[in-house]
């Protein structure tokens, strides 16, 4: 895997973050509420002098959030690419039918986003078997008062059903090794993290401004054509030049 071919993988990430926002935003934004960090004092002249650790403390722990959930984006993309590693797509024909259901899965995604196709609800409503098992760790996390604490709590939180999750892990098992596999994971990751990233700082307010019906159909136009152009070069013998930069599977 170079560089470039992870560079679709942030885009599909930084597009499909509006989901996130209504998936973690919950979460992330309890992080912008100070987590157990004392109210700033009425006198103004002593609120200057707090708020700056205030917003450190927040900054720290809203970073911590998002390197764990990150972490184990990472940790599940090494298990998939693993997958490929160990011989289980070395066959053309399971790795041609592999590269089709990601990028089928990138369309449905796009669908999602603009809500114009609900499949992948059902999908999460599916991945809610692991999450049960999952949930319980959060309690003695909570509240999320030190960088520790969000650490690990966006370690588990990573493990949430969520299709646009499901769509990028496809595309990691497809990448033939672990460390590949990581590495599309943390691209996807990555991009993720300015939307949120801005939620824990912002709370409510990017929320409602992300949750625009013209913000979110723009995103699931932008991961809709990822998708249909994998599809279109799938059909086309994977040969189809300037396209394969833009291509965010690997080659079968």
């Amino acid at each position: 895997m170079n560089a470039l071919s992870l560079v679709p993988m942030f885009l599909v990430g930084l597009a499909g973050s509006v989901h996130c926002i209504g998936m973690c935003g919950g979460i992330v934004g309890a992080l912008s509420l100070g987590g157990g960090t004392p109210a700033a004092p009425s006198r103004p002249v002593i609120a200057i002098a707090v708020a700056r650790p205030v917003l450190q403390s927040n900054v720290l722990r809203v970073l911590a959030y998002n390197g764990g959930r990150i972490g184990s984006y990472m940790l599940a993309g090494a298990m998939a690419g693993s997958l490929a590693g160990a011989g289980m797509l070395h066959m053309a024909s399971l790795q041609l039918a592999g590269y089709w259901l990601a990028n089928l899965m990138l369309v449905a995604l796009g669908l999602y986003l603009m809500d114009a196709w609900r499949g992948l609800a059902h999908l999460e409503a599916a991945g809610n078997v692991v999450w049960r098992r999952v949930r319980p760790l959060l309690k003695p996390l909570m509240p999320m008062d030190t960088p520790l604490k969000a650490l690990a709590v966006g370690g588990l939180w990573g493990w949430v059903p969520c299709g646009m999750v499901y769509s990028a892990l496809l595309t990691a098992m497809l990448q033939g090794s672990a460390i590949d596999g990581a590495a599309a994971m943390a691209a996807f990751g990555l991009g993720t993290l300015p939307m949120l990233f801005g939620m824990g700082l912002l709370g409510t307010r990017l929320r409602a401004q992300m949750q625009r019906r013209p913000v979110r159909i723009a995103s699931g136009l932008l991961v809709l054509g990822f998708g249909l152009l994998g599809l279109l070069r799938a059909a086309n013998g994977l040969s189809l030049g300037w396209l394969d930069a833009l291509c965010v599977t690997g080659h079968p």
